[in-house]
């Protein structure tokens, strides 16, 4: 049986894709170890029952886990560094005394891509392949996120990716255009090295019919009130545009209150799942406008009842800060939205406007330009939006983001 030692500073119970893969794997009779964090993200504190001294080793679903300290992220630019550099300094120590044996190292690089040091440093030890999954680009993704733009701090973060890149056998991007942002690097990287690997959807992501929602969502404990928010979404007769996720700053959902301030009278409202670092300033925002009866917010919830929500909603909605590392980039929600078959509204441009413009699922409008959005909107194809763009979705997700037909190719590196 070959063993795969993954390291991602987030795993389950926090949402990431890389969850599904290693049960996948599992399930593929591969023995699986992640090492990983004490699970804080989107939240910025540890969740209820972990802790520096709580559930540091676990087995979920066949992975066996191992969590390492780390500072939690918290709500500050300060706390976020904390928290990148607190993971593979833990990793550092752990790589000293760790008896786990693997015959290959899978980095799921998130960021911060710090992270990657451990990997790069026991694969070295041991003398194994060493596999790295590209999620965000640094040191671009640093530079937006951070607003730090010195060379004192860049072009060491730029040195160190460097040295990753180069210690990988090879290297797996989520988008043709990170390809390319990968191999044309100051410092080449070896372009056969490099391979567009489109993150897919686990198989809970399906579409559902209006009724099949509400019924799925009630037959789960949840909280009174969100399920009452569920019972009046069903019976809400707008246009509803959904955003599940992560609410944060790179989403570019500031875009939202304006475009719902321009809508004025339109039967059209979003529905925000989920949570995040920028999710109060949102609340804000949407309170200025005076545009709160056009939102309604729902707390994070778990990634399988998603598609029991996005049932009873008319379209889902994608957006970014306008960046252009952003216009290279496909996000992992784009493929959940297809799989449920949802028509897509996006305020993006670059891969993700590809996508919707080749699936035929879609509109698209400038990033960031709440006057378009608002247009586009109004103005919508409604026949597409009930009876075309859905089964578009469907249909191309199938052919291109299939879980089994990725995983396949992933295992043919595996000899």
């Amino acid at each position: 049986m070959k063993k795969i030692l993954v390291i991602c500073q987030y795993f389950y119970p926090e949402q990431f894709r890389i969850n599904d893969i290693c049960m996948e794997w599992v399930n593929r009779g591969y023995d699986v170890t992640v090492l990983t964090g004490i699970p804080n993200y989107p939240q910025g504190k540890f969740y209820k029952g972990y802790g520096l001294f709580k559930k540091r080793r676990e087995v979920w679903n066949g992975v066996k886990i191992i969590r390492i300290p780390l500072i939690p992220r918290g709500h500050t630019p300060i706390g976020l560094v904390l928290n990148y550099f607190s993971f593979p300094v833990s990793g550092f120590f752990w790589n000293l005394f760790t008896k786990v044996k693997a015959d290959y190292v899978f980095m799921f690089e998130t960021s911060p891509m710090t992270q990657c040091k451990i990997g790069v440093r026991y694969a070295k030890k041991h003398k194994v392949p060493l596999y790295l999954y590209v999620q965000d680009l640094w040191p671009e993704n640093v530079e937006i996120v951070t607003g730090i733009h010195s060379p004192l701090v860049i072009k060491p973060i730029d040195r160190m990716v460097d040295k990753i890149y180069k210690a990988c056998d090879q290297i797996f991007v989520t988008s043709p255009s990170f390809v390319k942002a990968v191999v044309n690097r100051r410092v080449t990287v070896d372009p056969n090295k490099v391979h567009y690997w489109p993150q897919y959807a686990e198989e809970f992501y399906e579409p559902l019919t209006k009724d099949e929602g509400l019924e799925r969502y009630c037959k789960h404990e949840c909280d009174e009130s969100i399920q009452e928010q569920i019972r009046k979404l069903y019976d809400d007769k707008s246009f509803k545009i959904a955003f599940t996720g992560n609410i944060g700053y790179a989403q570019g959902l500031d875009v939202l209150p304006k475009t719902a301030k321009l809508l004025g009278d339109s039967n059209v409202r979003f529905v925000i799942i989920g949570d995040g670092r920028y999710k109060s300033r949102l609340l804000e925002e949407i309170d200025i406008c005076g545009v709160s009866d056009k939102f309604i917010m729902i707390d994070r919830q778990p990634a399988q009842r998603i598609p029991e929500i996005l049932a009873l909603c008319d379209a889902a909605f994608i957006s970014f800060m306008d960046t252009e590392l952003f216009t290279w980039t496909i996000p992992a929600k784009l493929q959940s939205y297809m799989a449920c078959g949802m028509p897509i509204i996006a305020a993006a441009k670059g891969e993700t406007e590809r996508v919707i413009k080749e699936a035929d699922c879609g509109i698209c409008t400038g990033i960031g330009d709440a006057d378009e959005l608002a247009k586009a909107i109004k103005q919508r194809d409604v026949t597409a939006f009930k009876h075309t763009y859905g089964v578009n979705a469907r249909e191309y997700f199938e052919k291109h983001f299939d879980k089994k037909m990725l995983m396949d190719e992933i295992d043919t590196h595996f000899v």
